[in-house]
C-alpha cells in the first residue's frame, strides 16, 4: 500500500491493483491541527472557538456555530446530519445563554447526542468551545 498526499488530502492506494482503499480529506490543516477531517461518510470538526473574545457567551456561541456551518458545508454536509456535539463552557452558569443560541440554530428536530461540561479553555476570554461529528451526504 502506498499513500499519495497533499496538504488537504491523503489517499491510500493498494499496490498492484491501483484501487483507492481510503481517502482522508483535511479541512484547513495547520501546524498543530486541522479544523476538520473527513473520512468515509464521517466528518470530525476540531474544537472551535470564537474569533472575537470580547463577545458574551451568546455572541461567541453564534460565531462558533457559523464556523461549524461553513466547515460542514466544505466537507459536503450540514447541521441536519450532526451525530454528536461536545461543548465546553468556562462557567456552567452560562449554560442557559449558550443553549438558547444552540437551540435556535439546531432546531427541534433530531438534535445530536451532546455533552456540555465546565472547563478551563486554552486562551483568556474564551467562554465556549464546541466540537461536532457529522455524517456526510451520500
Amino acid at each position: 500500500m502506498r499513500c499519495a498526499s497533499s496538504a488537504t488530502k491523503a489517499i491510500w492506494i493498494e499496490e498492484g491493483a491501483g484501487r483507492t482503499i481510503m481517502t482522508i480529506d483535511y479541512i484547513e490543516p495547520g501546524p498543530f491541527l486541522s479544523q476538520g477531517v473527513a473520512f468515509g461518510n464521517l466528518v470530525f470538526l476540531a474544537g472551535l472557538t470564537a474569533d472575537d473574545r470580547s463577545l458574551d457567551v451568546r455572541g461567541q456561541t453564534g460565531q462558533i456555530l457559523a464556523k461549524i456551518d461553513r466547515y460542514l458545508a466544505e466537507a459536503g454536509t450540514d447541521r441536519s446530519r450532526l451525530l454528536t456535539a461536545q461543548i465546553w463552557l468556562t462557567d456552567i452558569g452560562n449554560w442557559a445563554q449558550m443553549n438558547a443560541v444552540w437551540s435556535t440554530w439546531i432546531g427541534g428536530n433530531r438534535p445530536p447526542a451532546r455533552a456540555t461540561v465546565e472547563a478551563r479553555l486554552a486562551a483568556e476570554g474564551l467562554l465556549v468551545e464546541i466540537m461536532v461529528t457529522a455524517a456526510r451526504k451520500v
